[in-house]
């Protein structure tokens, strides 16, 4: 589903963020990419979602090569893609329904649709019956969970998230984990950036480890 050939992103200073990757992830993986802060975990999210472009190299997601996408053509890339963001980003004067319904009221869908699929997500990330809240009356691992219902909203591809559990305590954090666990056994193609190896432990799946930019290990969590 994912194949970087050669990557290279510098932002102007002397060490690149990201150098020469090379690297593959198969539809229906789980990955995480782990590494110290400034590795170049979220620049690969970044590059990966069209945020940045490389500046060597090729990225190809489905058999495309998105480093040669016309500006025009990326959003409807991204809406294969679902994104989660460790500051959550939900929009305070939102609902929790309506911060869930945003993406699919970007692309046009009815409300009958649009009620039914929120439904549903809220239910496969346990928050039925807090459609009505505000982001500030739930705690920060159920505005995760909204973050992540978001995320899954359009029925992606691929699931980014970038450092999910990093505002979250070690029980929320595997929870979070576990949940996007579920999501992938769904088939949805999932990869998460951490630095929390002690909850990457807990979940059997593929690592990529970056270190100054370069991939030092490619394989299995222990």
């Amino acid at each position: 589903m994912i194949r970087m050939s050669h990557v290279t992103k510098t932002y102007g200073e002397i060490e690149p963020a990201l150098s020469d990757i090379n690297l593959e992830i198969k539809k229906g993986e789980f990955v995480f990419l782990t590494g110290a802060s400034g590795a170049g975990k979220t620049t690969l999210l970044k590059l990966l979602f069209c945020e940045e472009r490389g500046d060597h190299g090729e990225l190809f997601i489905n058999d495309r090569n998105i480093f040669t996408l016309k500006e025009r053509e990326i959003p409807y890339l991204r809406r294969t893609i679902g994104f989660v963001f460790q500051d959550f980003k939900l929009i305070h004067r939102k609902t929790v329904f309506e911060n869930t319904a945003l993406p699919m009221e970007i692309v046009g869908a009815s409300r009958k649709e649009i009620k039914k699929r929120v439904q549903e997500v809220l239910e496969m990330v346990q928050l039925l019956g807090h459609e009505r809240k505000l982001p500030d009356a739930i705690s920060a691992g159920e505005q995760q969970r909204v973050a992540i219902a978001r995320a899954m909203v359009n029925h992606p591809l691929l699931l980014l998230a970038d450092e999910p559990t990093g505002n979250l305590d070690e029980m929320l954090s595997l929870e979070i984990l576990e949940l996007l666990k579920n999501i992938n056994a769904f088939g949805t193609t999932v990869v998460v950036a951490t630095h929390q190896r002690h909850a990457i432990s807990q979940i059997a799946s593929r690592m990529v480890t970056l270190l100054h930019g370069k991939i030092v290990s490619n394989g299995k969590s222990e």
